[in-house]
């Protein structure tokens, strides 16, 4: 079997997509139903279909949209706590905004890649960040062709350290620049990271394929 991509100890994803070759001949619903029969409590499928050949649940995926979580609160969270990140004081969301341009658009992602990485090149093209409020909780969202290792874990935690004055804004292109990840922030913690959307070419005709995700949040 074969993934869209791999999430690192601790992140959930509200989609992941599969294949796997069979020569089982089943209706699509018996295959839902037959693995949903096997899979622990906190994986579900929800469709399945037959594509053809060509597709790669990894190689012919277009895009990918990650969205990451950060309760800002004096106390910390309970029943979030194994879904975002936690702050003690609110961080100003203008000046991360402002930081996170510096991220947009093909580029040499080295300063945020993981030092174990095995992507044969760091050039990742960020078509779209957005930041907002909601509910006591900031979020951070993500769209590329591709990420890299760590890469939107170490982006945010860089990002705080700017929400937090210690930085800049402009730090965050000067630190893209250099190529350098030991001049990044520390990664922010995996439980706050969720893979929210995977985007494919509309000939394969999967379920739910529309545009990747645009804020339905009003945004302060």
């Amino acid at each position: 079997m074969v993934t869209a991509g791999r999430t690192d100890a601790g992140v959930h994803a509200l989609m992941q997509v599969a294949h796997f070759d069979t020569t089982k001949a089943r209706a699509e619903h018996h295959w839902v139903l037959g693995a949903n029969r096997h899979l622990p409590g906190d994986i579900a499928l929800h469709w399945a279909r037959g594509v053809a050949d060509e597709f790669h649940a990894r190689f012919s995926a277009v895009a990918r949209c990650y969205r990451y979580g950060i309760r800002e609160s004096r106390t910390r969270p309970v029943l979030q706590r194994k879904r975002c990140a936690w702050v003690t004081a609110r961080l100003d969301l203008d000046a991360m905004r402002e930081g996170a341009k510096y991220l947009e658009g093909e580029q040499d992602f080295s300063a945020f890649r993981a030092a174990g990485c095995q992507a044969r090149s760091p050039t990742r093209t960020l078509s779209r960040i957005e930041l907002w409020r909601d509910s006591g909780m900031l979020f951070v969202e993500v769209e590329a062709n591709a990420f890299l290792q760590h890469m939107v874990r170490n982006m945010v935690g860089s990002l705080i350290l700017v929400g937090r004055g210690r930085k800049q804004p402009a730090w965050m292109g000067e630190v893209l620049a250099g190529r350098d990840r030991r001049r990044a922030g520390p990664a922010a913690p995996p439980q706050g990271l969720t893979l929210v959307g995977i985007a494919y070419p509309e000939r394969f005709g999967l379920p739910g394929q529309k545009p990747l995700l645009s804020s339905e949040f009003t945004q302060d």
